[in-house]
């Protein structure tokens, strides 16, 4: 007889992930993107940062399919950067909240071009 091995319990509060986008060279050319980003540093890359109960991939593939997706995104999305959220996730709603704002400091202050809807 095979036996499993005790499952935990997945905390349903602790399902929300934050996530970063890739975006295009092409998204310099929006100036509300610009004028986001007066601190952008040459040849860092330009990201959408967001925050999800799904997950990212899933997310992103909604983003790109028009789905409740960000302009940003939709006209401009890449590729997710996992190396940049992964080890944040899962989290509470409210960690993600908060996690989605300061990643997105911590990577504008990195130089990077970003975006937070």
């Amino acid at each position: 007889m095979v036996t499993r091995p005790p499952s935990r319990p997945r905390d349903r509060h602790h399902h929300y992930s934050v996530y970063v986008v890739e975006l295009s060279d092409a998204v310099w050319n929006v100036a509300r993107f610009r004028q986001a980003n007066p601190g952008y540093v040459l040849g860092k890359p330009f990201v959408y940062v967001g925050m999800t109960g799904l997950d990212p991939d899933l997310r992103f593939d909604r983003h790109m399919a028009g789905i409740q997706s960000n302009r940003f995104v939709r006209e401009f999305g890449v590729r997710l950067l996992p190396r940049l959220y992964e080890v944040y996730n899962p989290m509470p709603y409210r960690g993600a909240c908060e996690m989605e704002v300061e990643l997105g400091i911590a990577l504008r202050e990195a130089g990077y071009g970003v975006w937070q809807a």
